[in-house]
């Protein structure tokens, strides 16, 4: 870009923006002055105007965050991305890969709200359909979804409630789950082994928004024959679908 069209304005303004998104509630003016060796006057003047405008806002130990006119304008870019219509699309390409059954869900409370399912041709049929919800404990895209938590949250959200057993395989102990949680967000995918249905094997991967947030888990789903013959194929597949989809969501790694 040609010097004579730059505004060096804008390009403060946009520095004090990146750093305060970095590390929000961290600077105050002092601070956001001289890591970017702006004057103070010239800080003062960009924080307030800034400010009146919402794009930050102070806190009480006169630090700064991110504001609400900030937020609408990325809501509004990421509206244009309507995921579960990307869902639908990347998946197929990769149950064509795999020719296994595809789901997406969220995550609610204890429980899994299955949200979408891109199938293959395979007479074998899941009976979880969108809408459906199941214990989160059972099953590989619900345990994927419980790795956005902490030990200390882990135990508030699992606070006087029994793990109840779908199957004979079905973990029954809160704290082999939460070493599957801890393992799984190693690896960044988690493995289920018949815990929700007998006879069926899952792999699941989450999906991240712009905010670094967990926001769904999307799982292969197959019999034992085809988990034997498939399943590092299975894994490499969903961590790369997830990947797909976490970057339209404006995930960045």
């Amino acid at each position: 870009m040609s010097e004579k069209y730059w505004v060096p304005a804008i390009e403060r303004t946009n520095l004090v923006i990146g750093l305060i998104a970095k590390e929000p509630g961290k600077h105050r003016l002092i601070d956001l002055s001289k890591a970017l060796n702006i004057n103070k006057s010239t800080m003062f003047s960009l924080l307030n105007t800034l400010e009146t405008l919402g794009w930050i806002v102070k806190d009480d130990g006169d630090t700064y965050t991110l504001g609400p006119t900030l937020g609408g304008y990325s809501a509004a870019y990421f509206r244009k991305f309507n995921l579960l219509e990307l869902f639908y699309k990347e998946a197929s390409k990769s149950v064509k890969v795999i020719d296994e059954t595809i789901q997406m869900g969220t995550l609610h409370g204890t429980n899994i709200v299955y949200l979408a399912k891109e199938e293959t041709d395979s007479r074998v049929r899941l009976m979880s359909d969108p809408g459906m919800q199941f214990p989160a404990h059972a099953t590989a895209i619900g345990k994927i979804q419980l790795t956005q938590y902490s030990y200390e949250e882990f135990q508030k959200l699992y606070a006087n409630k029994q793990l109840d057993q779908s199957t004979p395989f079905t973990v029954k102990d809160k704290e082999e789950l939460w070493q599957q949680i801890e393992a799984a967000k190693k690896v960044g995918y988690i493995c289920e082994e018949q815990e929700a249905a007998l006879g069926f094997y899952c792999v699941s991967a989450p999906i991240y928004n712009h905010e670094n947030k967990l926001i769904y888990g999307i799982s292969f789903t197959m019999m034992e024959n085809s988990w034997n013959a498939k399943k590092q194929k299975a894994i490499d597949e969903i961590i790369d679908l997830a990947s797909r989809l976490s970057k339209h969501a404006g995930y960045v790694s």
